[in-house]
């Protein structure tokens, strides 16, 4: 299952980014299928990608809210948090798992042999806190002159839009590096530590950084598909605990929002305590281990 699983990344990441003709063009794609936003964390600035940027889009909105007030219209992307909500509410976070970018990034990285370290849980809590400041209270309320805000998130930290936009285009135009200062060196630096700490610390940006996943963990234990744990059929051996990216206790809680429904915690489980029901009973037919 987790090499279906890295399949489906790489199938995602490979369509999604497959603008091949940004050498001879504007380097950006700018076409049609760019007002559609991807539903993982997807740079709109990388040279190759075909889709936009859920989070950008969504803070774009609240940047010009006053502007589009004057103008008579209010746009608080609604539309934005809607699509981004019957994904959530379908799956939790599902998107974090099988078709996030940077979610097969980290898991690429995870995978080179070193010493593994355990997060604290508590943080995180952070990724709420990078929700709330940099993707919606400062693009909201810290104005120009012009009473527009600024994209936080993009601006300050997001290692996706350093690694797969920024430093694609700074190849592609050299003349590009004149311009870079305080803010690209400042998301580099994070983009590095986020590179680093990966190696060591599974899934280290999903689980103390990212706003998506945020946004999605919230539906968790609401959404269609969830994790079911069967008491009597658990003999709490935790081994779904030890094959957890994210650092979940599934034989506690099940459906936590730091689950990205990877399902390594039901192949690990070898006596069927664990399973993955839609929210009517029915059971979800995935591949799980059995004793021989």
């Amino acid at each position: 299952m987790d090499n279906f699983r890295r399949l489906i990344q790489i199938l995602v990441t490979v369509l999604t980014n497959a603008y091949l003709l940004f050498p001879f063009g504007s380097v950006i794609y700018q076409g049609p299928l760019k007002s559609l936003c991807h539903p993982g964390l997807h740079c709109y600035s990388c040279p190759a990608a075909l889709l936009g940027c859920p989070i950008g889009a969504f803070q774009n909105l609240l940047c010009t809210v006053r502007l589009s007030m004057q103008a008579g219209t209010i746009q608080f992307g609604a539309s934005i948090v809607g699509y981004l909500g019957v994904f959530g509410v379908l799956t939790g976070r599902f998107v974090c798992g099988w078709l996030c970018p940077f979610g097969l990034v980290q898991d690429l990285l995870y995978r080179i042999p070193s010493p593994k370290v355990k997060l604290p849980a508590f943080l995180s809590y952070c990724r709420y806190l990078v929700l709330l400041l940099l993707v919606i209270i400062l693009p909201l309320f810290w104005i120009d002159e012009l009473g527009m805000g600024q994209p936080w998130f993009c601006k300050l930290l997001c290692p996706s839009g350093t690694l797969m936009g920024a430093m694609p285009l700074l190849l592609l135009k050299p003349s590009l590096w004149q311009s870079i200062g305080f803010y690209f060196w400042n998301k580099f630096t994070i983009m590095m530590l986020i590179i680093v700490g990966s190696v060591f610390i599974s899934r280290i940006f999903c689980r103390t950084l990212c706003p998506l996943g945020a946004f999605y963990g919230l539906f968790n234990r609401v959404s269609f598909l969830s994790l079911q744990h069967d008491s009597e059929k658990c003999v709490h051996c935790r081994a779904c605990e030890r094959r957890c990216p994210t650092g979940c206790l599934p034989y506690k809680n099940p459906n936590s929002a730091d689950c990205i429904r990877c399902l390594k915690c039901l192949q690990a489980c070898r006596f069927g305590a664990l399973d993955y029901k839609l929210r009517s009973g029915v059971s979800v037919a995935f591949p799980r281990r059995t004793e021989h």
